[in-house]
């Protein structure tokens, strides 16, 4: 797999102002020269999509660049309390020669990047229903074995209904990603859809996890039991691919006509 570069130091929301530059050699190059940040695979993998802004026409472009390319400079970020299992890079472009046939086919502005983004909303929304089942199926486990005041916490009232609710977030879940899987099968998947998908799943992942750590107690803060560890990737789901205030205006610009973006 190789690193997909959008996101820049200065501009992670606020992607369509990204300030990389791409700029023709005269000679049917391009010299790329800029930053980036939070690129998954962008220290390993071999290649990476850099997205840039043509000097000539102010349009974003798409770049096949390899990593070994001279002046591709790739730092692993460290420190990280979630999302482990893969390594984010901050990328430094420094007059990163690459020839014309390394330009993406079909990608002439931001909005052809952007399509990229319809498709991985979906992707988080899928995998925020990962970690809700899985959570969900944690605290189920723990509820049945572990035991507190002479009977299992599954015994108890109170935990009954917190299963309850996260059965319930989870089910609303799995409809919600079954749904827009088949609008794009068919094709007919609208940007929005997707938006929401991702707005609703991260955010519904977000109450499982909470219920699930609180009903595990203190053994909720223990990897062993796993809740901890989905948890802190749920926080991660929830801001990339978009945030929550970036899905929400793209709802509310498609309810009201009016786009509220500064």
């Amino acid at each position: 797999p190789g690193g997909f570069a959008l996101t820049a130091p200065l501009h992670g929301s606020d992607s369509v102002s990204l300030e990389t530059s791409a700029r023709p050699d005269g000679a049917g190059g391009w010299v790329l020269n800029g930053a980036k940040k939070w690129i998954g695979n962008g220290a390993a993998g071999g290649i990476t999509i850099v997205w840039a802004r043509d000097t000539e026409d102010g349009q974003v472009k798409g770049f096949v660049v390899e990593q070994s390319t001279p002046g591709y400079e790739a730092e692993v970020i460290t420190g990280k309390g979630a999302l482990r299992a893969i390594h984010q890079a901050e990328i430094t472009l420094t007059d990163v020669r690459v020839g014309d046939d390394a330009r993406l086919p079909g990608v002439a502005r931001f909005k052809d990047a952007a399509r990229v983004l319809v498709a991985t909303r979906v992707n988080v929304g899928w995998s925020a229903l990962g970690h809700a089942t899985a959570m969900f199926e944690a605290a189920l486990a723990y509820a049945r074995q572990r035991e507190q005041f002479g009977k299992p916490l599954g015994a108890h009232q109170m935990v009954q209904e917190r299963l309850a609710q996260m059965l319930d977030e989870v089910t609303a879940m799995q409809t919600r990603c079954v749904a827009v899987a088949r609008l794009q099968a068919a094709g007919r998947l609208r940007d929005e859809q997707a938006s929401l998908l991702k707005y609703a799943c991260t955010r519904g992942a977000r109450r499982v996890a909470q219920i699930a750590r609180d009903m595990l107690g203190g053994n909720g803060i223990l990897l062993e039991h796993r809740v901890m560890r989905h948890f802190a990737d749920v926080e991660a789901l929830h801001t990339y691919e978009g945030t929550e205030s970036v899905q929400a205006l793209i709802l509310g610009r498609d309810l009201t006509g009016m786009s509220a973006f500064a």
